[in-house]
């Protein structure tokens, strides 16, 4: 990835002199996030007591920057950490360094450093093998069996099939039992998300994850060390000039959305012309890119020691070559009747503690958008998990997919698209170039929806293709 991307002349001179060995003092923006004001996190509900008992028994207390920012939706958090500790630390088929070591290799290839120096620190705490920090390279031929199915389920998931799974259950003494390649699939499908929401919020490094062996500057570096204050002056002088049309585009919004209502009562379309919309909105999804980034960026090292083949990346499933998997119907393998049974009985309870989290982050509601009071917002939730699982390939036959391109904004869905396929060229710019009256709270909510949709589009694949090799 073009490390100067998207900075000033004058600051992409400055990388460039450091990068010749010459020092240069660090930009750091303070606080849990490096888009949302620090005033605003702190200022936010306060954790419920049963949360902030659950963080005591279960997390020694800790709030990181992470759960901060997810803490603006406490409700939420709630679900999150029950299904995260669950995942990393209760009983289950792997153990507990397999895990923090998947949990590297998810999230490096989105170079997520933040998880990335988290868990390995994690990893070290548990004092085994700490040879492995040194790379993929140093750790069992088994772990680094996964590596084809990681890349896969990050950045084209729709290619995973019933070989794959064979492959890794018959390997002789480096096989995985189903068991334990279902607890893999879901670290590797719960990382590779939530890497998504930590580069789509903002999230910063935590300070006191600094003293790890193995881990460098230039892995866990200060928050925005990349970006400079012309950019954040451009980008909130922008910010500015666009609050001038922010009423009328709130207003436009809404009433968008009080028309479509009216509209889907009325509307009686066929079966072809609901598949026709689906294919004209996967279509244009091929339409919106992100600017100022190489195509395919390659994680910059020590990251990269964690990641094979570091070129393989998102491609669009629109632009499929005619033998690849078609469009996955959503009714012939459901998250509900197929994926949730599977996981239960492969993995005992996590299918419950799964759906409860998809089912928060989906349902949660405030009924307000931005200064609008007792808003029905459900319509513009399903428009926002529904377009990323429509960028994967998935088509829900009874969801009308012209409401997307009536709800979402050009520069949603680059942001949206961004955060969910290659969440590591996810800028401030980006994140400020819409909604600009709503809170910050509410752009956190979409992250929510982006990342859940996004784990739930990689675990029906992989799910799928495990229950074909059962069959």
């Amino acid at each position: 990835m073009n490390r100067t991307a998207d900075i000033c002349n004058h600051c992409r001179n400055m990388i460039r002199e450091k990068e010749k060995g010459m020092k240069m003092s660090r930009l750091i923006s303070t606080g849990p996030s490096s888009f949302i004001p620090e005033n605003e996190i702190i200022a936010a509900s306060p954790l419920s007591d049963s949360t902030v008992m659950y963080l005591d028994e279960e997390f020694n207390g800790r709030v990181d920057n992470l759960t901060q920012v997810m803490g603006l939706h406490p409700h939420y958090l709630q679900a999150f950490l029950r299904c995260h500790y669950y995942l990393l630390r209760m009983d289950g088929p792997l153990p507990l360094h397999y895990r923090h070591y998947i949990a590297i290799m998810a999230a490096a290839r989105h170079q997520c450093s933040v998880l990335v120096c988290h868990h390995m620190q994690e990893f070290e705490q548990i004092g085994v093998c700490s040879d492995w920090l040194r790379g993929l390279e140093f750790c069992p031929q088994r772990l680094r069996n996964l590596n084809e199915i990681n890349k896969i389920l990050a950045h084209r998931p729709w290619l995973i099939t019933k070989q794959h799974i064979q492959a890794l259950v018959k390997t002789g003494e480096h096989s995985w039992s189903l068991a334990e390649l279902v607890h893999a699939v879901v670290l590797l499908a719960h990382f590779h998300a939530l890497s998504s929401f930590v580069f789509g919020s903002g999230v910063n490094p935590d300070p006191e994850v600094t003293e790890v062996s193995g881990v460098s500057d230039d892995l866990c570096p200060p928050a925005m060390a990349s970006l400079c204050t012309c950019h954040l002056t451009n980008s909130n002088q922008t910010n500015r000039n666009s609050q001038r049309n922010a009423g009328s585009e709130l207003e436009a919004l809404m009433e968008r959305m009080k028309r479509l209502q009216e509209e889907k009562e009325d509307d009686d379309a066929s079966e072809e012309e609901m598949f026709t919309r689906f294919e004209k909105e996967k279509k244009e999804s091929l339409l919106v890119v992100s600017t100022g980034f190489d195509e395919e960026g390659v994680p910059p090292s020590p990251v990269a020691r964690f990641v094979a083949d570091p070129s393989f990346g998102y491609q669009d499933f629109a632009r499929r070559a005619e033998d690849n998997p078609p469009t996955f119907k959503a009714q012939d393998y459901t998250w509900e009747d197929h994926g949730f049974s599977l996981l239960n009985r492969l993995y005992s309870d996590v299918g419950h503690l799964l759906d409860d989290k998809f089912r928060t982050a989906c349902d949660l509601t405030y009924y307000n958008m931005a200064s609008h009071e007792g808003v029905d917002t459900s319509m513009l939730r399903r428009a926002l998990f529904n377009y990323v699982h429509c960028m994967y390939g998935i088509r829900y036959d009874d969801y009308d997919y012209g409401e997307v391109n009536q709800l979402l904004e050009s520069s949603l869905k680059v942001y949206i698209k961004t955060v969910t396929c290659y969440p590591e060229r996810t800028t401030r710019r980006m994140y400020d170039s819409y909604w600009h009256q709503f809170r910050h709270s509410e752009k956190v909510h979409v992250n929510l929806l982006l990342m859940e949709a996004r784990m739930q589009a990689e675990l029906l694949y992989a799910l799928r293709a495990i229950t074909h090799y059962m069959t």
